[in-house]
């Protein structure tokens, strides 16, 4: 099921512009993804269309892909949950003072992702641990889990 996100800001459109240059996820790169990840409640949810371009098989989207939009949708998610932590508003804000990057990206894939489908990604909180935060991941078609994931990302320094 598509939720809403009209009204809900992208927290990778809040990073600062001179930190949103991200091939998969920076809004400051045209040629790039532009994955938006948006805050729901306790969890997070990213949605992206492959192109027939990133196909594996035939009908199917190749892992390198589903790893570097999980991979941005971790470090975004990382970003609202430690956001909601500390009680920033990503609604009344234009820019946040938080940006993480990826130290660890564990992905299993458990059934072939389709091409041709919007995919659906989520993110939960695990931990955080200072600057260091866990988020667990899912990535599905059509109601299908094709692979979950888990990230560690670290908050970069002032």
């Amino acid at each position: 099921m598509h939720i809403n996100t009209k009204n809900l800001k992208a927290i990778q459109d809040l990073y600062p512009d001179e930190l949103a240059h991200c091939y998969g996820c920076g809004k400051s790169n045209p040629d790039g993804f532009q994955l938006k990840t948006y805050l729901v409640g306790d969890e997070t949810i990213a949605y992206f269309t492959p192109q027939p371009k990133y196909t594996a098989l035939p009908g199917s989207v190749y892992g390198g892909l589903i790893a570097s939009i999980l991979d941005c949708h971790g470090t975004g998610s990382a970003a609202a949950f430690v956001c909601k932590n500390e009680h920033i508003s990503l609604v009344d804000a234009t820019t946040i003072p938080v940006r993480c990057v990826t130290a660890l990206l564990k992905i299993d894939f458990k059934n072939p992702t389709p091409m041709g489908v919007e995919l659906e990604l989520k993110g939960k909180l695990r931990s955080i641990e200072g600057r260091k935060i866990w988020v667990d991941m899912t990535l599905t078609a059509n109601g299908i889990i094709c692979a979950t994931g888990e990230i560690l990302a670290i908050r970069l320094k002032d």
